[in-house]
């Protein structure tokens, strides 16, 4: 099991770096989204304390459903009575389906984008391209704060769309990609201070930190070491993170983007609540360019460094998933 399960964190890893995302009906992470959606409609409610227990029901509920798909794929795969056959649809499969819980390619591809819309002049195309991958509101956004938006997107994505997905499969397997993917969809969707969201999404936006706690930091030191390998200016990487990690209003979030925001040298700012480097304010492409090599590397070197010394030591100690 050992092998196997390395085997299909880098076959995943691959694939999506190869082929990136199919279309949404295709898609599991698509599907999760849509069950959060009707789950959410059915736990809103104008009680406040109740719509609190309708946000933990959206994903204990959704997390079920996941769950028991999955149940249903092992079955499956049991079903096959040749042993090496099992093997090989077992490996197939299951890197198909840890793919679709990894964003690298689909990462590059939105940032390229913004990228295009900037190159032909055309704010206004680049604001709503940003938008598809940010949070905050990109309507009067200039052009180096939608290039700055881009790169605080890619090094907190990692996180999100990489590591984190990988690190918790290393420890459960699909049933841990996939139950930290619902918990990220629905953060993603629900998880807002707002007064729609407050009440339902204060559940999924805890989990998210909690999950996100380790893999963030983690991803940081890695980022550190990126910046090492691609001679940029590692030192700066590790005494911006250590310095500015914990800046942003997210926990988690302000660790990889202070590790690349030192790399390139730069200062990524988000108005009014956080300024993150020492470095260049102004922004061009090159540096996204430059981070999206810094995310592919570190996509690697979390899977060689992390992930497989997980799976070894849990493995050693007779974790179940590996017995």
């Amino acid at each position: 099991m050992i092998i196997e399960s390395i085997i299909v964190v880098g076959f995943a890893i691959s694939i999506d770096l190869l082929f990136g995302d199919p279309k949404n009906k295709f898609h599991p992470t698509a599907w999760i989204g849509i069950i959060i959606a009707k789950f959410t409609l059915l736990a809103k409610h104008e009680n406040p304390l109740v719509e609190k227990l309708g946000g933990i029901f959206i994903i204990v509920a959704t997390s079920c459903v996941v769950i028991f798909s999955l149940l249903l794929f092992d079955l499956g795969i049991s079903l096959i009575s040749i042993d090496y056959l099992s093997l090989i649809v077992f490996i197939i499969a299951s890197g198909l389906l840890l793919k679709s819980t990894l964003a690298i390619r689909g990462m590059e591809q939105h940032a390229l984008a913004v990228l295009r819309s900037i190159s032909q002049d055309n704010l206004d195309m680049a604001r709503s391209n940003l938008s598809m991958i940010v949070k905050r509101d990109t309507k009067n956004l200039d052009r180096n704060h939608i290039l700055s938006g881009v790169l605080e997107s890619l090094s907190e994505n990692i996180v999100d769309g990489i590591t984190s997905p990988i690190f918790y499969y290393a420890f459960f397997g699909l049933y841990g990609a996939f139950i930290y993917r619902v918990v990220n969809t629905a953060d993603s969707m629900i998880g807002y201070k707002n007064k729609i969201f407050r009440n339902l999404g204060w559940f999924t936006a805890f989990c998210d930190t909690i999950l996100n706690y380790i893999p963030s930091r983690l991803t940081g030191l890695v980022l550190v070491l990126s910046a090492l390998i691609m001679r940029k200016n590692w030192k700066e990487s590790y005494s911006i993170m250590s310095r500015d990690g914990s800046n942003t209003e997210s926990p988690n979030a302000g660790y990889p983007m202070a590790a690349l925001a030192g790399a390139l040298e730069i200062t990524f700012e988000k108005i009014d609540h956080y300024k993150l480097g020492n470095g260049n304010t102004m922004l061009n492409e090159n540096h996204v360019f430059s981070a999206i090599k810094m995310m592919k590397l570190s996509c690697i070197l979390f899977f060689g460094i992390v992930v497989i010394p997980i799976i070894f030591i849990l493995s050693s100690i007779g974790w179940w998933f590996y017995a």
